[in-house]
């Protein structure tokens, strides 16, 4: 029997509310995270048996599971929202891992709750194996992301404005699934005894050496500087960065619209909701802060009274640009060979990259060439290339093995929108077989093996993808 701890489960019933079982017809595994839930001392031999599936298809639950919808709310596109929720997820537990870590296990699109507004509460299956795909690709590539556990087809159909299409539930990993819209929710309704239960639940959780909301507020900031830094690096676009899909823990989590770049430009935008480019490439990390400012101003009536808590506040929100810019800039310089950047060094990358957006050049594909020598073929007009790339042969002639670390920073696959939609294609055909190969592939950004060639290979012109949808 697993180690489980549902903590979350035991703050005052208007955290949350409880909810049963919603049975599916017919429910079938198609994917198993078996490392995974070996982490979580889960049985994949019982996950994958009848007893296992029903609990991730939601039709029953084992004694150690407490299902709930979490409450919260959240600014969506700059617009609040005072009452949102787990409208189409439960969180079932939380597992003590074999490691010691704690961890929730959540079932996304199991079905109606209190906060479903009127949806039905469901997934199909195009949204639930993009999110397995890209967050264990992430995963992969060592940025922090929740996790998909599983898949499960549901036997039944979902109506979308495609029409009628084939559901599935994700069963989704989390480190924890507190937002920065959990915060606002209790902040708007003035209830200041669940703001102070919130807060230290997620201290002691995830910032165990912070000091009271202030410290947590500190840990957040820097965590979620970071991550931004870490998707820039990456050429990642999360496609919906509302506060309600921003995790205290510095997580990345729901995985909708979002969608990694092919041809560089630092304002692409693939989110088809986001039609005034919010969430645009380059606009993430002004999104962040400003999210940060929210949990800020949720924060603040436990940091203190005044001008001294605004300040107090306001300065741990100005360590995000320091921490952010220190990060990007490092990941970036490891990207074109500098392990120990330098003052002039983020120009160079910036000459770079402008290079390569008038160019449309391909982001993963241009560095990861770097190392390789196939860079310059990435560029219509080889003299971009070449006038940028001889200031850089000189400055990396300094570094001891800039190849090293060009090859440890730069991988050679990335979740590019074109396969997955290939691979939803597939799966609604009956075929897996795409799926396994390309998360097997994914499982190994950074090494280039030439039986997955073809999965490195930027889309053609009629295999490009211009849009990417929530899949609510």
């Amino acid at each position: 029997m697993p180690h489980t701890d549902p903590s979350y489960a035991r703050l005052p019933g208007r955290f949350f509310a409880r909810v049963g079982p919603a049975p599916v017809a017919a429910p079938r595994l198609l994917a198993l995270n078996t490392s995974l839930a070996a982490r979580l001392g889960l049985s994949a031999d019982w996950l994958a048996a009848p007893e296992g599936v029903a609990m991730l298809a939601g039709n029953a639950f084992p004694d150690w599971a407490t299902p709930i919808a979490q409450t919260y709310a959240g600014h969506q596109f700059g617009g609040f929202v005072p009452q949102l929720g787990d409208g189409r997820a439960l969180l079932l537990t939380e597992f003590i891992s074999t490691d010691g870590a704690r961890f929730d296990l959540v079932l996304k699109g199991s079905g109606r709750t209190p906060f479903s507004r009127g949806g039905d509460g469901r997934a199909w299956l195009g949204p639930v194996l993009r999110e397995y795909i890209v967050s264990e690709a992430m995963a992969a590539l060592g940025v922090p992301s929740t996790r998909a556990l599983a898949a499960v087809a549901t036997g039944e159909v979902v109506w979308r404005d495609e029409g009628a299409l084939p559901g599935a539930i994700l069963a989704r990993v989390a480190a924890s699934h507190l937002r920065v819209g959990t915060f606002e929710y209790f902040a708007a309704r003035r209830d200041t005894e669940a703001l102070a239960l919130l807060a230290e639940h997620a201290r002691a959780r995830h910032y165990p050496r912070a000091e009271g909301p202030l410290g947590l507020l500190g840990g957040v900031v820097a965590a979620q500087a970071r991550l931004v830094a870490q998707w820039m690096s990456l050429g990642f676009i999360h496609g919906v960065m509302n506060t309600d899909n921003m995790a205290v823990s510095g997580e990345t989590i729901d995985y909708g619209p979002c969608a990694f770049i092919d041809a560089y430009h630092p304002d692409r935008v693939f989110s088809s909701i986001d039609r005034n480019g919010r969430y645009a490439y380059a606009q993430q990390p002004n999104v962040a802060l400003w999210n940060l400012a929210q949990l800020a101003s949720a924060l603040l009536p436990l940091i203190g009274e005044g001008e001294a808590a605004i300040e107090a506040a306001t300065a741990a929100l100005d360590a995000f640009w320091p921490v952010f810019t220190e990060s990007l800039n490092r990941r970036f310089a490891a990207k074109i060979g500098i392990a120990s950047p330098q003052a002039g060094d983020s120009a160079l990358v910036e000459t770079l990259l402008a290079r390569m957006a008038q160019q449309g050049a391909d982001f993963t594909r241009v560095f990861h060439g770097l190392a390789s020598g196939a860079a310059r073929d990435e560029f219509a007009d080889r003299a971009a290339f070449d006038g940028w790339a001889a200031d850089w042969r000189a400055r990396i002639g300094h570094e001891p093995d800039p190849q090293a670390v060009m090859r440890a920073a730069n991988p050679a696959r990335i979740p590019r929108n074109h396969r997955i939609a290939e691979v939803i294609t597939a799966a609604v055909a009956g075929n897996m077989a795409p799926f396994v190969r390309l998360n097997a592939a994914l499982a190994a950004p950074f090494d280039a093996r030439p039986e997955w060639a073809d999965l490195s290979d930027a889309p053609a012109e009629a295999e490009v993808v211009t849009r990417t949808y929530c899949g609510t």
